[in-house]
């Protein structure tokens, strides 16, 4: 088990990917403009892997 299935058939419909990266984005421009650098770090992470699993590799298993 994965802590972060981003090959899971739940991800096909391209609104969902884009709505989960958006949101990741969303929240590193949050942390970037209050002065968290942890945070930004970790959610401007969230939102690259987001970007490759989603829009570069993405490739979902079938159900099962």
């Amino acid at each position: 088990m994965k802590l972060f299935d981003l090959q899971h058939p739940w991800f096909i419909p391209l609104y969902r990917r884009v709505l989960v990266t958006a949101s990741c984005l969303f929240w590193t421009i949050v942390e970037l403009v209050t002065g968290g650098p942890f945070w930004t770090i970790l959610f401007g992470g969230m939102t690259a892997l987001c970007v490759h699993q989603f829009f570069i590799a993405f490739n979902p298993r079938d159900p099962d």
